[in-house]
């Protein structure tokens, strides 16, 4: 039995073989890219906590996720005021934010030399735009966006 070997299946099967190695190279990537947004989200929280107390913030990462508790001091001391939480999801790839009743996901892609990329559903994302929409509503709940 001979095999039907047109160009456009052959070119999709090369398409899909890139596509499926992407996929796999951004999973592997995807939990040292949490463990690099934890650190630029905890240099966010170091610096919301030298302005408003060493307790008014706390960040952890741990299985598999990042935690943020955002605190207000209050009659009985330091109350919890918000928290956020930030996991991967494998499909698609992407960091997905959860913020009290609130969530959402950010995709995260493969630029070349092994770089991850962040995207919304209408743009893609700088680092900064990044730590805002997952910070901004709990660390400054009053203020208009």
């Amino acid at each position: 039995m001979t095999l039907m070997s047109f160009e456009w299946l052959t070119m999709r099967i090369g398409e899909e073989r890139e596509r499926r190695q992407r996929e796999v190279t951004i999973l592997a990537l995807l939990p040292k890219g949490l463990e690099e947004l934890h650190a630029t989200l905890a240099d966010c929280v170091a610096t919301y906590t030298a302005a408003f107390g060493a307790e008014s913030a706390a960040i952890q990462l741990g299985g598999g996720a990042i935690q943020v508790t955002v605190r207000e001091k209050r009659e009985k001391g330091w109350q919890p005021r918000a928290q956020v939480e930030v996991s991967t999801v494998a499909d698609p790839p992407a960091f997905l934010i959860r913020r009290g009743e609130e969530s959402f996901s950010i995709e995260v892609g493969l630029l070349p030399g092994d770089k991850l990329y962040y995207r919304d559903s209408e743009e893609y994302l700088t680092v900064e735009e990044l730590t805002r929409r997952i910070l901004d509503r709990a660390l400054f709940p009053k203020l208009a966006e």
